[in-house]
């Protein structure tokens, strides 16, 4: 999943992309409104959390642009900002959960999946697809029961194909959600992430739909999960 992260301590921020890296997301981190709002109309993102404080343009007028642009990327507000009214100022902005600083990254991270969850309208963490189980919450992946190892890009471009069944994700929107903007990536790699999942799950699992990108077929609703 490809976080946005808007925050303009530098410390502050150091901390939350290294640690929502390590958690599996990718992470791009700016330091300014201005940037935010640029960003968000060039780019894709799953989530954005997002500090109030920021020089130049403030976070609640990024989150209000966003919104009236009808963007409905899930956005967590974090910052020093904790008064009842600076709750509410965001909330009804359009922000759809709030953390304020100092924070836990383990709830950080719980928040993060509860919005995912949410904007992919499910009930359970877990996504069981056939014989395939993938949970977020304790980076576990299953096949036929037995646990597979995969590394986060692996594990996370399954859960990216898996959360949208059914629906052809371009190449370009399958490496945005792997990637962050400091990371050298070679040209293959997203093929080669492909390929060893295909070895590990059967080939069948991810179609090429040529000139578009990748898609996982739409199991039967008697597959998909229903809740806890």
């Amino acid at each position: 999943m490809r976080v946005l992260l808007v925050e303009d301590d530098e410390d502050l921020g150091k901390g939350v992309k290294t640690g929502l890296t390590q958690y599996g997301y990718a992470v791009d981190w700016l330091r300014d409104g201005e940037s935010a709002s640029q960003a968000l109309k060039m780019e894709n993102f799953d989530m954005v959390v997002l500090d109030l404080g920021l020089p130049g343009m403030d976070g609640l007028k990024v989150l209000q642009n966003m919104r009236a642009k009808g963007s409905l990327v899930p956005v967590l507000i974090l910052t020093a900002k904790e008064t009842i009214d600076d709750r509410i100022k965001g909330l009804d902005a359009g922000a759809d959960d709030y953390m304020s600083k100092p924070f836990d990254l383990d709830e950080l991270c719980a928040r993060l999946r509860a919005l995912q969850r949410r904007s992919a309208e499910r009930a359970s963490s877990a996504i069981e697809y056939k014989n395939i189980t993938i949970d977020p919450a304790s980076h576990v992946a299953t096949l036929d029961d037995l646990p597979l190892n995969l590394p986060r890009r692996e594990f996370a471009l399954l859960l990216k194909l898996l959360e949208n069944q059914g629906r052809a994700l371009s190449r370009e929107q399958l490496s945005q959600s792997l990637y962050s903007w400091d990371e050298d990536v070679d040209s293959n790699a997203l093929e080669v992430h492909i390929h060893n999942l295909r070895k590990k799950f059967g080939a069948a699992l991810i179609r090429t739909i040529r000139g578009v990108g990748y898609m996982v077929e739409k199991a039967d609703k008697a597959q998909e999960t229903t809740g806890e």
